[in-house]
């Protein structure tokens, strides 16, 4: 049987893009070839949609419909407005990495500040290395996914960080996305390797520079954390409401490390946060947390995989999602566990409450279990406010926005709990505060 790749339209328009943008992109011959290579293979899948299982319900072709410019270098003016939105989103006490329409902003970044406990380059520099037969390798992936192919021919810059062995980190490292250019697309892709025995919190947050809007942001993390490390990792998505975030992590984690993954979604009209983490050393223990909270027609999409590769490690998952008006919430997670990964404990669970009749959520728990001494399970709920709740609160006179907000707060509490830095915690609920009273 012949089979044919069913491509739409816009497939050449993005051929178009990329050789247009070619000459932009960093690299030596090795990198270009590299690069060449990845988006051809994104060029024979095309964008994601329905029919592929992994996207059935984020269907990027119907959704986005063609991948925007490549975003020029931010000017004089774009890095002063960029400068406005970090000092609006900087955690206090936090060390910034700054990105601006996808490139490295050193002005605004805390270079200084991270002293020696930190080895950063970016990736511009690391690709144009002609010196570095390597270099190509940042671009590479195991992952055939068509938008990390895409991501790696198109990145534009990027932070590769290096945390030494013993080094406990006496502040968060913040890296910052700051979209400035409408109409246009930012390709970024960090690799962060944390050594052994390292104690450190990494934060990423993707915002909006004033009042811009109509971007596309894909962007890609590679993550490396070997023996006995303890590591917070906390994405905040709060982009434009007409925004675009398609975003990627690819983490690997050694033995007897303890990872505490929490993502929220606030933003953008189409987002999705896919995560393949794989527990590759015994003894590691994985906790993954999210809240979305979504209204008017966004659409959110966590997908995570958390591969159980070895044995004696525990995973738990909390999931939470808020959906208002026509918002659609996607949580997809997959817990596999391999042959030889023997005593691997792992739970799932997600729970999506609708605030209206028009709301959507789908949630796609799954285990793949190849071995036979393991404690695994999953969950799914979704449902309406308690009615009998909001009528006690309303009864002690509080108004509705009101008692619905202090509801939503208590559902979206158990995730945000897990974080552990009392700060990051406190910052994380100012952000669902801010989300309530836009709500009302």
């Amino acid at each position: 049987m012949n089979v044919a790749v069913a491509k739409t339209g816009k497939g050449s328009a993005v051929s178009d893009l990329f050789a247009s943008a070619e000459s932009r992109l960093p690299g030596a011959p090795d990198v270009a070839a590299v690069r060449r290579e990845a988006f051809e293979t994104y060029e024979r899948l095309g964008l994601p949609h329905r029919r592929i299982e992994e996207w059935k319900y984020t269907d990027l072709r119907a959704l986005v419909g063609e991948v925007l410019p490549l975003a020029a270098a931010p000017d004089a003016a774009a890095l002063k407005r960029a400068a406005d939105a970090v000092k609006a989103h900087a955690i206090a006490g936090a060390r910034k990495l700054v990105l601006v329409d996808g490139v490295f902003a050193a002005d605004l970044s805390d270079l200084t500040a991270l002293g020696s406990e930190v080895s950063l380059k970016t990736l511009r520099e690391v690709l144009a290395n002609g010196a570095n037969p390597a270099a190509g390798d940042l671009l590479r992936t195991t992952s055939t996914d068509a938008v990390i192919s895409l991501n790696a021919a198109m990145a534009t810059d990027g932070v590769v960080v290096s945390v030494a062995d013993g080094t406990h980190l006496s502040a968060p490292i913040q890296l910052m996305h700051i979209a400035t250019a409408a109409g246009a697309s930012a390709f970024t892709r960090s690799h962060l390797r944390i050594g052994k025995n390292v104690r450190a919190t990494v934060v990423e947050s993707f915002v909006a520079a004033g009042k811009v809007g109509g971007y596309q942001v894909n962007d890609a993390v590679i993550l490396w954390i070997d023996d006995d490390a303890d590591v917070a990792h906390i994405r905040l998505m709060d982009d434009a409401p007409d925004a675009v975030n398609i975003s990627s992590q690819v983490v690997t984690v050694g033995a007897a490390v303890k990872l505490n993954f929490f993502n929220m979604t606030t933003g953008a009209a189409v987002s999705r946060l896919q995560g393949f983490i794989t527990l590759a050393g015994e003894g590691s223990e994985l906790s993954a947390n999210g809240v979305n909270l979504l209204q008017k027609t966004e659409h959110g999409d966590t997908t995570l995989v958390v591969d159980h590769a070895v044995p004696n490690c525990v995973s738990r998952e909390t999931f939470r999602a808020v959906i208002d008006d026509r918002a659609h919430s996607v949580f997809q997670g997959r817990i596999i566990v391999r042959p030889d990964a023997q005593k691997t404990d792992g739970k799932m669970m997600t729970r999506a409450l609708l605030l209206s009749d028009e709301a959507e959520a789908d949630n796609k728990p799954e285990l793949e279990i190849f071995a036979d001494d393991v404690s695994c399970g999953h969950g799914a709920t979704a449902g309406a406010l308690d009615e009998s709740l909001l009528f006690y609160l309303k009864a002690r006179g509080l108004p509705e926005k009101q008692a619905q907000a202090l509801l939503i707060q208590a559902f979206v509490g158990e995730a945000i709990e897990q974080i552990a830095d009392d700060g990051l915690r406190e910052h994380v609920i100012g952000i669902a505060e801010r989300w309530l009273e836009r709500r009302s």
